[in-house]
């Protein structure tokens, strides 16, 4: 062998060497980054105050907890939750960024707007139930009713009509309050608001007259800023006990509502693994368990996976024939 030839020879062993040292160290680089490795963002799409974002914040506290990792909420408001949903929908399937949503935004929405940047059932991936609640129907402490009796008499006699609040068109606070006028026979104005923390300063302010409100309104109601008149359960709210349900005056008048986390449709089924896990330990927590509490009367919802497509499929059934009564439709 030349020495010309030993010095070729010499560099292709080396460049190859170098090779395989470089695929190993991608290689164990792989291993090391396994999920999760960063941040991660729970996406809430209502203001800082309603029930999703209360969840939301009180289950990154936990999730940082069990994950090892920074777990941050980030609110994108608007369109009844699908702003929040197309930015998830369009993120990375990597499980960094999850959405933690109310149930009007797959139940509702598909059936309600004629058009939709994102198609929920199929770019959004449900993950886990979170928690919930219901609503109860708060008026202004100012417009005198003592009960919900005397608030569906007044609101038969009212001229001008009295004007209630909402977490927007078509969130689940304007369909039941629609529902109620049907029933009922009262005439309201529908106003809306960009979620239910704004729409409750509102009714609180007086600019409105009443709206259902969440229990996370709890504080409020117990305080006096708000009058609970009903509750939307098919049993009284164990946050307010003493306030009757709706089905006491109209049998199987029942509404609550369910908030949940979702990701990008493609999400692994490893990654989705994992976070149910850290659900489920977060859900069974003391600590949870009473922040939820505290934060309105939340109860954690356990359900398993299938358990949770079968809630969603069971709301769409409900919701889809509601608005088609009502003959609602928005652009």
């Amino acid at each position: 062998m030349t020495f010309k030839n030993f010095l070729s020879t010499t560099k292709r062993c080396t460049l190859f060497m170098l090779f395989c040292g470089s695929v190993g160290s991608l290689s164990c680089q792989a291993q090391t980054l396994s999920y999760p490795h960063q941040s991660i963002k729970l996406i809430s799409p209502i203001p800082a105050g309603g029930a999703p974002d209360l969840i939301a914040r009180i289950m990154a506290a936990k999730l940082s907890e069990l994950s090892a990792q920074n777990v941050v909420v980030e609110n994108r408001v608007g369109s009844n939750g699908y702003i929040a949903a197309d930015y998830v929908a369009r993120s990375p399937a990597d499980g960094y960024t999850l959405l933690v949503c109310m149930d009007s935004t797959f139940s509702i929405n598909p059936y309600l707007y004629s058009k939709a940047s994102v198609d929920v059932n199929r770019d959004l991936l449900p993950i886990a139930s979170l928690g919930a609640n219901q609503f109860v129907l708060s008026a202004n402490p100012n417009l005198g009713v003592k009960n919900f009796a005397d608030f569906i008499e007044l609101a038969k006699h009212a001229n001008p009509p009295l004007a209630y609040a909402s977490a927007g068109n078509g969130s689940q606070h304007h369909l039941i309050m629609e529902l109620l006028k049907a029933r009922s026979g009262i005439e309201l104005l529908h106003v809306p608001y960009k979620g239910g923390s704004p729409a409750t300063t509102a009714t609180v302010g007086g600019e409105v007259a009443v709206m259902f409100a969440g229990t996370s309104n709890a504080n409020l109601l117990r305080t006096g800023k708000l009058k609970p008149l009903a509750s939307s359960g098919a049993r009284r709210s164990k946050a307010f006990p003493d306030v009757p349900t709706l089905n006491e005056t109209y049998p199987d008048f029942e509404a609550t509502i369910w908030i949940g986390l979702f990701g990008p449709a493609q999400l692994p089924v490893s990654v989705v693994n994992t976070i149910r896990t850290w659900v489920t330990q977060a859900l069974k927590s003391s600590e949870v368990v009473d922040n939820l509490f505290k934060s309105g009367g939340i109860e954690p919802l356990l359900t398993s996976q299938d358990e949770f497509k079968s809630l969603i499929a069971q709301d769409q059934k409900k919701y889809s024939k509601i608005i088609g009564q009502l003959h609602l439709k928005l652009e």
